[in-house]
């Protein structure tokens, strides 16, 4: 993981799996083990970021109509400010 370089949040941080998979939507049950820990590392990386407790705001952008632009599936947490909803 590591932090964004064009944050969109005071905490803008990319959690990345090793393996390549290229978005949400190549995805199958073979995956499950790898998302729950992509999830599971956001929710860590929140707490030490301090951001768990007032909330946060974790993004798959899948394909380019879903804002994909780098095509290696990845999450991005977001926190540090309110959020509105729906985004965008």
């Amino acid at each position: 993981a590591f932090r964004d370089t064009s944050p969109q949040a005071p905490v803008h941080i990319l959690v990345i799996p090793k393996d390549h998979v290229a978005s949400l939507g190549e995805t199958s049950s073979e995956h499950k083990e790898m998302l729950g820990h992509l999830l599971v590392s956001a929710s860590a990386i929140a707490r030490d970021e301090g951001i768990a407790d007032d909330g946060y705001r974790v993004v798959i952008n899948t394909n380019s109509d879903g804002g994909q632009t780098v095509f290696h599936l990845h999450v991005h947490l977001l926190g540090g400010r309110p959020f509105v909803f729906p985004p965008g």
